[in-house]
């Protein structure tokens, strides 16, 4: 079923107003012509789009899911334009990657440097979300690559394994532990603790690790990044925990303590994941390359 894109920004024009009038007028189009188009369109999905009321228009459900995808529509028709101008320019391919914060802090950046030094005419855009999040954007096809945490929640990303890391503990140098090698978590829940803002992976894993020992996570402050974690510790706020090599990297920083966090579930994998399809765009190909043996996919 084709749909031109007049009609389709008509139909946001009227969402976005909330009038067919005010829509008709924004798409330069004669009121008549307007709602022809609307009832054509209509007819041909089969579902009322609007619901006309005294005072102007709403979409119904159907016409709220169809403007959900004519503003994807747009998106992808902007990268599109975006992509095919940069052409020009000498650039050659657009990778998007999203990451949590951890992967971009502790394991993803070599890897990075190595894919734009072997491929200067690629751009890569790189986003910060949860790993919740990344691998939403990935299904959904707004980025091409996702680097994230367990687990798994989505059957329409591929993924490989690519990395493993460990948590850390960070406390300031006064702190009554700051004298041991290592800790565990039971011990980090006696005081208060600083950690990202909730939807974070390790600050998921911290909270389902408290419930299953039937305590409240001390959450005293949450913040986003790293950096800020570092601070507030050395501040004497509180403890965290955070991926071991940026921990270790603040130790050199500010007045904080690194210690082995004594927890199985410390140890994590990060994963790659793209949309699972019968052939990968070359882009998205390469840069699995860069991260995973051919031998392993």
């Amino acid at each position: 079923m084709r749909h031109d894109l007049t009609t389709l920004n008509l139909v946001l024009a009227i969402e976005q107003t909330r009038s067919i009038t005010r829509g008709a007028a924004q798409e330069h189009l004669a009121l008549a012509a307007a709602s022809k188009r609307l009832s054509d369109l209509e007819s041909r999905l089969g579902v009322q789009l609007f619901e006309r009321r005294a005072r102007g228009v709403e979409p119904t459900e159907a016409g709220r899911a169809l403007v959900r995808h004519i503003r994807s529509l747009h998106a992808s028709l902007y990268a599109l334009e975006t992509e095919v101008m940069e052409f020009s320019r000498g650039i050659k391919g657009h990778l998007r990657i999203a990451s949590n914060t951890s992967a971009i802090a502790e394991c993803l950046p070599p890897y990075l440097v190595e894919f734009s030094q072997a491929h200067a005419q690629i751009r890569i855009s790189l986003e910060d979300l949860t790993s919740t999040e990344v691998q939403a954007a990935v299904a959904e096809g707004r980025a091409d690559v996702g680097i994230f945490t367990g687990p798994v929640q989505d059957n329409r990303v591929q993924t490989w394994v690519f990395a493993r890391g460990r948590l850390a503990a960070l406390v300031p140098l006064k702190h009554p532990l700051a004298n041991r090698e290592a800790v565990s978590f039971d011990d980090l829940l006696a005081y208060d603790l600083i950690g990202l803002h909730a939807g974070a992976s390790a600050q998921e894993l911290m909270r389902e690790q408290a419930a299953a020992r039937g305590q409240t996570l001390n959450a005293r402050l949450q913040v986003r990044g790293f950096d800020g974690i570092a601070q507030l510790v050395e501040s004497g706020l509180g403890v965290a925990v955070l991926p071991e090599e940026p921990a270790d990297r603040f130790t050199r920083v500010f007045g904080v303590r690194a210690l082995r966090l004594e927890e199985s579930w410390a140890e994590r994998d990060y994963y790659l994941g793209v949309l699972r399809q019968q052939r990968l765009p070359t882009v998205v190909q390469r840069f699995v390359d860069t991260l995973i043996p051919r031998d392993k996919q």
